[in-house]
């Protein structure tokens, strides 16, 4: 493994013995990495590793409190423009185009062509096609952004770095919200500019997309450099341990006694939605629920909680009917919900970790019209015991915990109310690999401990590893139920693709 200050002369960008700290926090120890024409280096590590802010300094965000950071040898300023000026681009998680501008305006955005003072329309739209051909030849310049899919919201970011010359290109989770085939076309315009001698820079929590694009592999582990090596020099297994620190065995869900059914479902359904659903979870059972985007998973999941309304059908537990009024009636019924978007669907980010752990047994700690702080905190003990919560103290913000930690507090939140069901809809999304793994187990232990589970995940190695039973999903329907012995990631996707 090379030295961490061993910087090829073939940089484009250099960083060498980077520190930065803010308040109460060292955010970067001495770190060192570098960018080379031509190579896509992807950038890895788990959440807190210092991966967000090497990359806000690289985009001129931050300034480094020790070390520096060059550009063509050129020593970088920390401001936004000169990292711009410097040919640095950074395609975020979140589209910073403008929404009522169109592609075009939105490519020349900042750098707007004129003639005889005045801004050029034609030069926009002539600019925008030439650079669209090499981008995304069928995205027409005149569409408007707020019209644009995330797929190709991406790709008029990347069209706008080609036209403004970039040499650096740095990609923040690029994928989080596209898929598979969007995936495929993105992945194919990253091969095409590094071809052309630009430098990327690929952050990614998904491993096998690492292997697919990236030509070199750099680690960061609590704000320090871990390594820089050859991708073709490594497997999963090595990044894994590189990242946390330790080797991370996969977890595998063993065969296990499973009471009376708790979840029955009958014949649900949502008009253009879901058609047909029927399927039962017993206790201690974890059933997974497969298929591809757009299959109906998470239409079904919020239509058991009584998110969203359904036309016909039943849902049971325990063998009594839930009421169809709303997730105040499935909650009563004991049953629990993680969603999708934790950020949007399961946080109130403003609030407190300890409040967030406790919004659903309000119930249970108001006394007289207040809140108990003294029962606030036994609960948020009791919930998250053997959860292993990362905190600097319960009062912190929730937003200012990590991925996975935010996922357990929500765990926490409703293992409060004891549920004899709980709906896990994509439990390890945007969560790095030490999180996965002790996500993992504490699914394993509820199950042991016979509560009923509902796995929804676009992660085939967690649905292979954690379920007891598969229910594979095609346009709203199920296409197959997999016991134990017929689990295999071959038979789901062609039940999810042709069933």
């Amino acid at each position: 493994m090379p030295a961490a200050d061993a910087m090829c002369p073939a940089a484009i960008l250099a960083v060498k013995g980077v520190t930065k700290s803010f308040p109460g926090v060292l955010a970067l120890d001495g770190v060192s990495f570098e960018v080379r024409a031509g190579e896509v280096n992807a950038l890895v590590g788990e959440n807190g590793a210092g991966k967000s802010t090497l990359i806000k300094l690289m985009a001129g965000f931050h300034a480094p409190d020790a070390g520096s950071i060059t550009v063509g040898g050129a020593l970088l300023h920390p401001d936004p423009a000169a990292a711009h000026e410097a040919g640095i681009a950074t395609i975020h998680q979140e589209s910073h185009l403008v929404p009522g501008m169109t592609v075009a305006e939105n490519i020349a955005l900042g750098r707007w062509p004129t003639r005889f003072g005045l801004v050029s329309r034609a030069a926009q739209f002539e600019r925008a096609r030439a650079v669209l051909t090499q981008v995304a030849p069928g995205l027409p310049p005149d569409e408007l952004a707020r019209r644009l899919s995330p797929a190709e919201q991406q790709l008029v970011e990347i069209a706008r770095a080609v036209a403004e010359d970039s040499r650096v290109l740095i990609m923040d989770e690029p994928t989080t919200s596209l898929s598979g085939p969007e995936i495929d076309q993105l992945f194919a315009v990253v091969r095409a500019l590094r071809a052309r001698g630009l430098g990327i820079v690929f952050v990614s929590h998904w491993l096998e997309e690492v292997f697919a694009i990236a030509d070199r592999v750099t680690v960061l582990r609590d704000g320090r450099f871990v390594g820089s090596r050859a991708a073709a020099d490594l497997d999963t297994d090595k990044v894994v341990t590189m990242m946390v620190g330790r080797p991370v065995e996969a977890m595998r869900a063993a065969a296990r006694p499973l009471g009376s059914p708790v979840l029955e479902v009958d014949g649900l359904t949502r008009l253009g939605m879901i058609d047909d659903v029927s399927f039962t979870v017993r206790a201690g059972e974890i059933v997974g629920l497969a298929g591809l985007v757009g299959a109906g998973r998470s239409e079904t999941a919020a239509c058991i909680f009584g998110i969203d309304p359904y036309d016909r059908g039943a849902v049971s537990i325990g063998g009594t009917p839930v009421p169809r009024g709303g997730p105040t009636a499935a909650i009563a019924a004991g049953m629990a919900l993680l969603p999708e978007d934790r950020r949007q669907q399961g946080l109130v980010s403003k609030l407190s970790v300890r409040s967030n752990a406790t919004l659903a047994v309000l119930d249970r700690i108001t006394r007289h019209g207040l809140i108990s702080g003294e029962a606030e905190d036994g609960i948020l003990r009791e919930a998250s015991a053997g959860l292993s919560i990362k905190m600097a103290s319960p009062e912190v913000p929730i937003a200012t915990l990590s991925g996975g930690n935010q996922q357990k507090v929500i765990l926490a939140r409703w293992l409060a109310r004891r549920p004899k069901l709980l709906i896990l809809d994509e439990p390890t999304k945007g969560v790095d690999i030490g999180a996965k793994a002790e996500i993992s187990a504490i699914i394993i232990k509820l199950a042991e401990a016979g509560t009923a589970i509902l796995l929804i995940s676009s992660e085939m190695p967690e649905i292979l590893s954690l379920s007891d039973r598969v229910l594979v999903m095609r346009g709203g329907r199920i296409t197959a139920e997999l016991d134990r012995p017929e689990i295999a990631a071959e038979t789901i996707m062609t039940f999810a693709t042709t069933g």
